[in-house]
């Protein structure tokens, strides 16, 4: 059953044509995640609070859908199977977290701007004040209730203050989830309070794999799965986007000793351009990607101090981007200023 016809809410990394996590019945990879959770849930250990961290894109947040279902579906944790259940969206309770009104499932993320029509850039404490809401009904029919926050990085400082005082006290079988592409934006009292579950990129079988279920022709494979770093949502957009010539002049501006202006340029302006909101953020997932890459390259090299210092750029990139988003600061600058940095940290 397909997203039309579940009608499922959009959100703000919808992609046409790929199921949301909440009505998507199919995940690949992360076996011994999915086996460890079945597994806790069924003895009665599940932590209050997971924390799924890793790489957009890899299937957290469709696992983490799976997981409420699994729940709801088996109240009484000693009754459930050792492998999480099949989602069937042609019963009620599915169709009902696919489209966000099960009773006892609440997803956080992103909200619409009232004003433009647009999706805020993160996730306002207005939003996390539903928690409490949510939490002060009774139980649907007894059951567990599920919170998922996606993605928990997006949260502002006093969304993340009031989610911490839910996660101090939280309220008997009540299951919190939060997502997190970037677990260095959390704050430090929330991920002490969580059981962080790393997941890793998708291996190139099963990310070959995703991309045929969803009915995408992988093309030059060789090129799309080293550029998508595991992710089948990058490469998705890396497919319908342009994205695999974007990179490629990426490498043909950081491959040269001497910085290519008008390379440089053309590109700036191209991703400047009105419509090209998603070949922007795909250039700035490309320039994060290569910095996390050789920081973990560096670490696996021994040099911890290296490795700092590309994790710094890193992260400075990452904020100084949220920061443009924000005040819609000039995109080909923005483009031209990132380009420059990043070629003379690799010279």
């Amino acid at each position: 059953m397909s997203d039309a016809v579940l009608d499922v809410p959009a959100t703000h990394d919808t992609i046409d044509g790929i199921p949301a996590p909440s009505a998507n019945p199919q995940i690949f990879g992360h076996a011994g995640i999915r086996a460890f959770l079945a597994q806790a849930y069924q003895s009665g250990h599940m932590h209050h609070a997971l924390l799924l961290e890793g790489p957009q894109g890899i299937g957290k947040a469709t696992l983490a859908f799976h997981l409420a279902g699994h729940m709801l579906k088996y109240p009484a944790e000693r009754d459930a199977p050792l492998t999480l259940a099949q989602p069937d969206y042609r019963v009620a309770p599915y169709r009902q977290i696919a489209t966000g009104t099960h009773l006892a499932l609440l997803h956080i993320t992103r909200p619409v701007d009232a004003k433009t029509g647009k999706f805020k850039t993160g996730i306002t404490v207005d939003e996390i004040r539903r928690v409490t809401h949510f939490l002060n009904r009774t139980a649907h029919d007894g059951s567990w209730r599920v919170v998922i926050i996606d993605p928990a990085d997006d949260m502002n400082r006093n969304a993340a203050n009031a989610l911490l005082k839910t996660l101090e006290e939280p309220p008997q079988r009540t299951l919190f989830i939060l997502i997190s592409h970037s677990s260095g934006r959390l704050l430090p009292t929330i991920r002490s309070r969580c059981q962080s579950i790393r997941f890793e990129p998708l291996g190139q079988q099963d990310l070959l794999a995703a991309l045929s279920a969803i009915n995408l022709d992988a093309g030059n494979a060789d090129a799309l799965i080293s550029h998508a770093a595991g992710s089948v949502r990058r490469a998705a957009l890396l497919l319908a986007f342009g994205g695999l010539e974007i990179s490629e002049t990426v490498d043909a501006i950081l491959g040269k000793p001497v910085f290519d202006v008008p390379k440089a340029h053309a590109l700036a302006t191209a991703l400047a351009g009105r419509d090209a909101e998603i070949q922007y953020e795909l250039f700035l997932e490309d320039l994060l990607t290569r910095l996390a890459a050789r920081a973990r390259l560096t670490a696996e090299q021994g040099n911890v101090s290296g490795a700092s210092r590309w994790s710094g750029l890193w992260n400075d990139m990452q904020n100084e981007a949220r920061e443009a988003a924000a005040f819609n600061l000039d995109r080909k600058q923005t483009v031209l200023i990132f380009l420059e940095r990043v070629h003379r940290a690799f010279a």
